[in-house]
């Protein structure tokens, strides 16, 4: 709450260093507490006799920009008090014109809005994912009132024949084994909401749009009520157990001055305002046919069930985008390192992001990549398949000074072949050694595409003849150098660009390691 208190002329009274040549008659000077904060903001109406305005002499370096306002302190030689006063031709002024106080006022406002939605820090994509967040969360809201008004049809609420125990036991039953189902996920995909966040998080945003054309159909099949609840329940359940999981990294990737609780509350005050918008659309809509009861009750949902849940999803994956995630991933360091190799710098977590696209099993595709042929895979030989002779003398190589090895697979993906280069690490190894593992599986795979019908086939034969051994050997050797020397420069750029070089995060499957036996 603010308060106005008048200064007396001889509060914070300093004695000036210089003459000033003006005289300055002050008119009104007031003071702002400003909420909790101990510091006055003051506003002042000023006339300067003698001069056109102030002269330099009076103005002090120094200047506060807060809520839209842009103010600088003066000294007042006379007087001798220090002043604040607005800069920004926002000064007060008993002579302002009706314009004037309408884009004033439509400043303040503006200013109002701003400070009670946006953090005061966060980078520039921010408004991007806010806009986007809005269409997604008043879809999702106006669908969700159209469904819970389906379900209460289905269970007979607002009919005499409804009975309540019967409505109220069907309620409690689809709810329990939702939260269930939800626990059960959590666990089993704790770690891929670090390492596929944004592809965990769109495919449950997909999840729960289905759930919701499921809570649709309850009204027309009421004798299954309960199957049809629970199944739509599950899986909103497990769209929210990921909002949860990966909420915090998406509010850190915006705070850029460590003020996580700020953005996490601003996007609570968000979520809030745009689902109760959300609210009012599906009201307005029930209000516009309700002329017609059976249209409302059977047509409208079905109608504009497809185009939110288009919106809704269209502004989910618009909104990921202008998320720029720090972290590093294999995905995220293969892609970076790619970058490096072919076009000798490092790219920004934005630049990233524009090539990480959602990650569905069938969209595997990434820059510079080969993903066609010779994907890099993090992880242990699976025994299982097919295991080129190049691998095994990799293997019998090692020694106590090596912390991973590199060698090559073959398997079947989609009743088709499949080779790629496997990047094994060994216990105890830390961050520089994934990263210049990856990175020589980058350097390696460089070179088997220069003559990949060659390595192709070379590979394809399990029983290589002993000609090919040292050949693939030195592109191991050379592959290693040009990594372990590229590693201090590639780190001194990823650090400077903001990227959390401290850890990198693997999933379950990357996470297994090998140790070593004399």
């Amino acid at each position: 709450m603010q308060s106005r208190v008048y200064i007396p002329s001889d509060s914070h009274c300093f004695s000036c260093p210089w003459p000033t040549p003006f005289k300055l008659r002050r008119r009104q000077f007031l003071a702002k507490t400003l909420g909790s904060s101990n510091s006055v903001k003051t506003s002042c109406e000023y006339e300067f006799e003698g001069v056109g305005g102030p002269t330099p002499s009076a103005r002090l370096p120094v200047v506060i920009r807060r809520s839209g306002r842009v103010s600088r302190y003066f000294w007042d030689g006379n007087e001798n008090c220090l002043q604040l006063v607005r800069v920004d031709g926002g000064a007060s002024s008993s002579c302002l014109s009706f314009d004037d106080g309408v884009n004033n006022l439509f400043a303040l406002c503006s200013s109002a809005v701003r400070d009670f939605f946006i953090p005061r820090k966060v980078s520039q994509n921010y408004m991007d994912y806010v806009k986007w967040k809005f269409l997604h969360r008043v879809s999702s809201s106006a669908l969700q009132v159209l469904a819970t008004q389906a379900m209460f049809r289905a269970i007979g609420v607002g009919y005499s024949r409804s009975l309540p125990s019967a409505a109220a036991l069907n309620w409690v039953l689809k709810d329990g084994l939702g939260r269930l189902c939800r626990c059960i996920y959590t666990a089993s995909l704790a770690s891929a909401f670090d390492t596929n966040l944004k592809r965990v998080r769109f495919s449950t945003s997909v999840l729960f749009s289905l759930s919701i054309g499921v809570e649709l159909l309850t009204p027309a099949f009421p004798m299954h009520f309960l199957l049809l609840a629970t199944i739509a329940n599950i899986a909103k359940q497990i769209s929210l157990a990921c909002y949860l999981a990966t909420g915090s990294a998406v509010h850190r990737s915006f705070a850029i001055a460590d003020n996580l609780g700020e953005v996490a509350a601003k996007a609570q005050i968000q979520t809030v305002c745009f689902d109760n918008l959300g609210l009012i659309l599906a009201a307005v809509l029930n209000i516009l046919c309700k002329n017609n009861q059976r249209s409302t009750n059977t047509g409208l949902p079905f109608v504009v069930y497809p185009i939110f849940s288009a919106i809704d999803l269209f502004g989910i994956y618009q909104g990921l985008k202008h998320v720029h995630l720090q972290t590093l991933t294999k995905d995220r360091l293969e892609i970076i390192l790619n970058m490096w190799i072919e076009l000798g710098y490092v790219p920004s977590p934005a630049e990233v992001s524009k090539e990480e696209v959602i990650d569905f099993p069938w969209n595997k595709v990434r820059f510079g990549s080969g993903r066609e042929l010779w994907p890099i895979r993090i992880g242990c030989l699976d025994p299982k398949g097919r295991i080129p002779k190049l691998s095994m003398l990799t293997m019998r190589s090692l020694s106590n000074e090596d912390f991973y090895f590199i060698c090559m697979e073959a398997c079947r993906r989609l009743l088709r072949p499949e080779q790629s280069i496997l990047l094994c690490l060994r216990e105890g190894a830390g961050t520089a050694d994934v990263i210049t593992g990856l990175l020589q599986a980058c350097y390696i795979r460089k070179k088997l595409l220069i003559n990949r019908t060659r390595w192709k086939n070379i590979i394809e034969d399990c029983d290589t003849s002993d000609l090919f051994v040292p050949e693939w050997f030195k592109v191991v050797e050379d592959s290693k150098q040009s990594a372990e020397g590229d590693l201090n420069l590639l780190n001194e750029e990823m650090l400077r660009l903001g990227w959390t070089v401290k850890n990198i995060l693997l999933s379950t499957e990357e996470q297994v390691k090998y140790s070593f036996v004399d």
